[in-house]
């Protein structure tokens, strides 16, 4: 048994090995939409001397109605092309819809995440977990804390380690549990995200090349997310417990390891919280739920299309933000403003290289839309797709294994979506598919080998976590733990798929599979 054991680890590690060295030779994401641009330019160029044209059905943006649209490669490197580059720098980066959004959200997160309130929540859950649950709490706390971007990985990983100790089981497994929650559930949540409103507007954006008028809203994923939640953790708790912990040596604790307790001032902080989330979410409630509340859509009363939908953003923020503020000020966190606007200078601070990569992400996002190569692609590309019979359910089903395989030399999922989504997104409308869809098929792909990949940002953490308790732990060691989960995750969440799919069901409130705008 240790024998094939060993042969298995050091296959892993070579194959994860062969991976990371593809990965470090691609240059950082940030350059890579560089490339991509400069790219985006050379194929314009003799796309359009060749006169390379294309007719579909689509959406004329003047008149708002459904003709047939003719559209021809356009020259980037023409005079005009090059004026139009040097002249809508800023206005492509400003007009960027991911970029009003994740500041927004960050706001509002940031406050929850620099006053401790994040942290001193997840810790008083896990404490007040029955032993029986544990697991299946590590890795259900796992999948929420997505909602604060990366807190997870920071907080509840390493508090995995320490909730299995104590409860005199093996660390590792702790830590797997919680890594598999945070990074494999990444597509999964009883709530919206950080990352939902940034997928949107990626989203939105590739699928206006064919319909100006489409809107894809942060809402677009979210009842598969909450049935996601589900699959998630109970797969999650039977691989901790059947497949991973099973496998691991005898651990012998090096002294009792506690959850910390909360503090007098976060228990004051946290019924503060509570309090104010409570009253933001009555208030809400009468502004939405009534017939005629004043968030609904005043010509037709329907919530979908109205106001609420339309700054869905906004009041995410202030989900966040409220309570956070409230926290803050209960527990000594916040005294003045200045403390406020602090820990909100703080949250933009974390994400400046994030904004370095929408920068150019955003040039090379227009510089193909303008080159109408997206249409071009996305039109051939179905045309292909329907000629080899490469529709329906199989059609998704390899977008979900290609993408998962993308991920392991692409890890950062927005750096992907934004090149992916302005050629997939169209072409998948052209074959009848909602971009809500394609977006999604893309997140399952994504999220399911999130634990695998050495170029994730946050896997050296988590093997700096593992050699904690393991001195001999390494990249190898963390795949081959990890595997199982990656493995798990991703049949069940092409059977989940599969299923949806011929039962046809909506995959958030008001989003449908199918497109029908064509």
């Amino acid at each position: 048994m240790d024998e094939r054991r060993t042969v298995r680890k050091k296959w892993a590690t070579r194959a994860m090995d062969a991976v990371e060295r593809v990965g470090n030779a691609l240059p950082d994401p940030a350059l890579l939409f560089v490339i991509l641009a400069l790219a985006t330019m050379v194929a314009s160029y003799f796309t359009a001397k060749a006169g390379v044209s294309v007719s579909y059905e689509g959406v004329n943006a003047a008149t708002g109605k459904i003709e047939t649209i003719s559209a021809q490669a356009y020259n980037l490197l023409s005079l005009e092309g090059f004026h139009y580059m040097v002249t809508h720098v800023i206005s492509n980066f400003t007009g960027f819809f991911p970029l009003g959004t994740v500041f927004t959200i960050i706001l509002g997160v940031s406050v929850c995440e620099g006053t401790g309130m994040l942290n001193a929540l997840l810790r008083r859950l896990v404490s007040r977990t029955p032993k029986a649950l544990v697991s299946a709490m590590v890795v259900f706390l796992g999948v929420m804390s997505n909602i604060a971007s990366s807190t997870g990985y920071v907080v509840l990983v390493p508090l995995g380690a320490v909730i299995f100790v104590a409860g005199k089981r093996h660390p590792v497994a702790g830590l797997a549990a919680a890594y598999a929650g945070v990074s494999g559930g990444w597509t999964a949540n009883l709530l919206l995200g950080s990352n939902d409103p940034l997928y949107a507007g990626m989203s939105t954006q590739a699928a206006n090349i064919l319909n100006p008028n489409y809107v894809v809203q942060p809402t677009g994923n979210w009842y598969f997310m909450v049935a996601s939640t589900l699959l998630v953790t109970l797969l999650g708790t039977y691989i901790t417990d059947r497949v991973v912990e099973p496998r691991l040596p005898p651990y012998e604790p090096g002294g009792d390891a506690v959850v910390q307790e909360n503090t007098a001032d976060e228990k004051k902080g946290m019924r503060a919280a509570g309090v104010a989330a409570l009253i933001y979410i009555a208030v809400m409630a009468l502004l939405v739920v009534p017939p005629h509340g004043l968030l609904r859509n005043p010509a037709t009363g329907q919530v979908l299309r109205s106001p609420f939908m339309s700054g869905i953003i906004f009041f995410m923020m202030l989900l966040f933000l409220i309570p956070g503020i409230a926290y803050g000020a209960a527990s000594g966190k916040i005294k003045t403003s200045k403390d406020l606007t602090k820990l909100m200078s703080n949250g933009i601070a974390g994400i400046a290289s994030f904004l370095v990569l929408l920068f150019f992400a955003a040039q090379f996002t227009f510089l193909f839309g303008k080159s109408n190569l997206g249409i071009i692609i996305s039109v051939k590309g179905a045309q292909f797709l329907k000629s080899i019979g490469l529709v329906g359910l199989p059609l998704l089903l390899t977008f979900v294994l290609v993408t998962a395989l993308i991920n392991l030399v692409i890890p950062v999922d927005t750096a992907k979506w934004a090149m992916m989504a302005p050629i997939f997104v169209p072409m998948f409308m052209h074959l009848g598919y909602a971009p809500e869809l394609t977006q999604l098929v893309f997140r399952i792909g994504d999220s399911s080998t999130n634990v695998i990949t050495p170029l994730m940002p946050f896997f050296v953490m988590i093997v700096a976590y593992f050699q904690k308790y393991d001195k001999k732990a390494g990249i190898g060691t963390v795949v081959s733990t990890m595997l199982p989960y990656s493995i798990g995750l991703l049949l069940g969440w092409l059977l989940l798929l599969s299923l949806w799919f011929v039962f046809s069901l909506p995959i958030g409130p008001g989003a449908a599979l199918f497109y029908g705008g064509l």
